[in-house]
């Protein structure tokens, strides 16, 4: 059996307000298209299918598509489970029809941890693998909350939970297992999914990924996985990488860069076959849909590498870091000039001497683009000289705010 690991799609998506459903959509096209090539059996997507939690018609009809498509291809089987930019309700709201299409959602933690445990069948009903299809596992559903709390605690709570609800599905998917092989069947290899932050795990700046929990990037190290696991599927980063050392456990990362962090970075699919219980893992470069080019330095450095571009004949979508000595207050107009026959855009200007000088009056032309939810709050504490020794305080309670507002269900009612 063959399988393909893919995550963190975030359809509808954008880029300093660029639109990206064109760069999505041909993914979809090429990701279709490698699946029919490598001859693909089950497709595992492991979350953040969308980038917000109330997706547009056009990300929708992306997703939609998509999955009508390889339903009808050699792949059999597509499992999605949500991860912690996706609306559970809005996913599994269509899950009954779509179970038709052999796509099975599990968009929240189930009442019933057998929910999670789905048998994959080949044409003549017979078991083919096994998979624990953990969604991403948000803090009410796993943690319970105590007055009196430390951090350390509630980090400590929260790996237990997470440990605790991967060994009871998979111990579940272990004695189906054992099962179909007291039926005769050979061994049947268990895949596992999920949406998390492990120990050591690599980010990027400016790739967009959200802390999971308050206070933490919830801790979880290869050892809380249970060993009956003969693939593990993650999403959440965005780095295509494997977990410490174990070759099973991958993220296969995002399919395209989530900003000018990753620009240089090579996107992939993991392709997983199994022959028994014992995988065979590959890697599957994804090609650059839309390149995206960061040009940092002076003046003359910027417009000769935006030649450069020209000559290449680049689409680049362009972010530019002025670090000149002088300030350049008609920047925009100059790199505008320099741009004019090209097919490339500017989507982002960082005119650092300038805001260096605007930071030291008034910060009039600092825009929110510069600042994110905790550099907004910083900015209060400081101007109304809240004292140091209770900003830790107000901070992890506004923390606890923003995280429950990020996980707040638009869709559930």
């Amino acid at each position: 059996m063959k399988i393909l690991h893919t995550s963190d799609w975030h359809l509808g998506r954008s880029l300093y307000g660029r639109k990206r459903y064109d760069e999505s959509g041909a993914f979809l096209d090429w990701l279709s298209s490698t699946i029919e090539n490598e001859k693909i059996d089950a497709l595992l997507i492991a979350g953040d299918i969308f980038d917000i939690s109330t997706p547009s018609n056009r990300a929708q009809e992306l997703y939609y598509r998509f999955l009508c498509r390889v339903s009808n291809s050699c792949c059999r089987h597509i499992v999605v489970i949500a991860g912690n930019h996706d609306s559970p309700s809005f996913l599994n709201a269509p899950r009954e029809l779509l179970q038709v299409l052999n796509v099975y959602v599990v968009g929240a933690m189930a009442e019933n941890p057998d929910d999670e445990v789905i048998v994959l069948r080949d044409g003549q009903n017979r078991p083919q693998a096994i998979v624990c299809a953990v969604p991403y596992l948000r803090d009410r559903d796993i943690r319970t909350v105590e007055p009196g709390e430390s951090v350390d605690d509630k980090n400590a709570k929260l790996a237990l939970g997470i440990r605790r609800h991967y060994a009871e599905v998979c111990a579940l998917a272990a004695r189906k297992e054992a099962a179909f092989r007291a039926e005769g069947n050979s061994r049947i290899p268990i895949i596992a999914m999920g949406h998390l932050f492990t120990i050591g795990g690599k980010t990027v700046d400016g790739d967009g990924v959200r802390e999971l929990y308050v206070g933490s990037l919830a801790h979880i190290d290869k050892e809380s996985f249970p060993v009956s696991i003969n693939y593990l599927a993650l999403g959440h980063l965005h780095v295509p990488q494997q977990v410490g050392d174990a070759e099973y456990m991958r993220y296969s990362g995002s399919p395209v860069p989530m900003g000018y962090g990753e620009a240089a970075q090579e996107k992939k699919v993991v392709v997983v076959e199994f022959n028994g219980a014992a995988p065979l893992i590959k890697e599957l470069p994804i090609p650059c849909f839309q390149p995206l080019e960061r040009i940092v330095g002076g003046l003359d450095d910027i417009c000769a590498r935006i030649e450069e571009l020209k000559r290449a004949g680049s689409t680049a979508w362009l972010e530019v870091e002025y670090t000149g000595v002088d300030i350049a207050a008609n920047l925009r107009d100059m790199l505008d000039e320099a741009l004019t026959g090209s097919a490339m855009e500017l989507r982002r200007i960082k005119n650092k001497r300038l805001i260096e000088r605007v930071m030291g009056t008034i910060q009039e032309d600092e825009t929110l683009d510069d600042l994110n939810v905790n550099d907004v709050f910083a900015r209060c504490l400081e101007t109304f000289d809240v004292p140091l020794d209770e900003r830790i305080g107000l901070t992890n309670s506004y923390n606890e705010i923003i995280h429950d507002l990020q996980e707040e269900d638009k869709n559930a009612e």
